[in-house]
């Protein structure tokens, strides 16, 4: 019992570093204000996958410090909340749809779904973030809600569809990396 908590605690340790080395390093940061996209949430999901979705969360919410610490934009404390730790940590909840089950079968649509879910998840405090923190961002004419929206989106639906393409095809070369043990 204690053996299997340690192993799992080192893969959320790793797995975080790993996250944290591939947002910073392996970006596309095109968005002024912020934003990026990345290959960080390739190793949260896996782990969620691998471990359930409170491993997922807890190694999310590292990912999330590992970025506040390495390069931080801060205007307000509960902004830091919103922008850095809460939506990685929300990326744990990948791990409610399980893609492979216990007879070893690999589902794409059921990892699909929970990158998806995950995804919009995350969404949901860099939208609140933007809205109350970055809305004087927003071109002239254009309602600060909108504003918010598209500019996350615009890079949470690159980190997504980049997630399962990879997730998928790592489910089908590799599916003992997502299977728990």
């Amino acid at each position: 019992m204690k053996r299997d908590r340690l192993i799992t605690m080192m893969e959320i340790a790793i797995m975080a570093g790993i996250g944290g080395v591939l947002s910073y390093y392996v970006a596309l940061r095109l968005w002024p204000q912020g934003g990026s996209a990345s290959l960080a949430m390739v190793p949260i999901v896996i782990l969620a996958f691998r471990r359930g979705w409170v491993a997922g969360v807890v190694c999310g919410l590292l990912v999330g410090l590992i970025n506040l610490m390495i390069s931080p934009y801060i205007t307000h404390p509960i902004q830091v909340v919103l922008d850095y730790p809460l939506p990685y940590a929300l990326l744990g909840l990948a791990g409610w749809f399980r893609p492979v089950d216990e007879k070893g079968a690999i589902s794409i649509k059921r990892m699909g779904l929970g990158v998806t879910i995950a995804g919009l998840a995350r969404l949901i405090p860099h939208f609140i973030s933007g809205v109350v923190w970055f809305g004087s961002y927003a071109p002239e004419g254009w309602p600060v809600v909108l504003y918010s929206l598209c500019y996350n989106a615009s890079y949470l639906v690159i980190d997504v569809l980049v997630t399962i393409i990879l997730m998928s095809y790592l489910l089908k070369k590799a599916p003992q990396l997502v299977a728990s043990r």
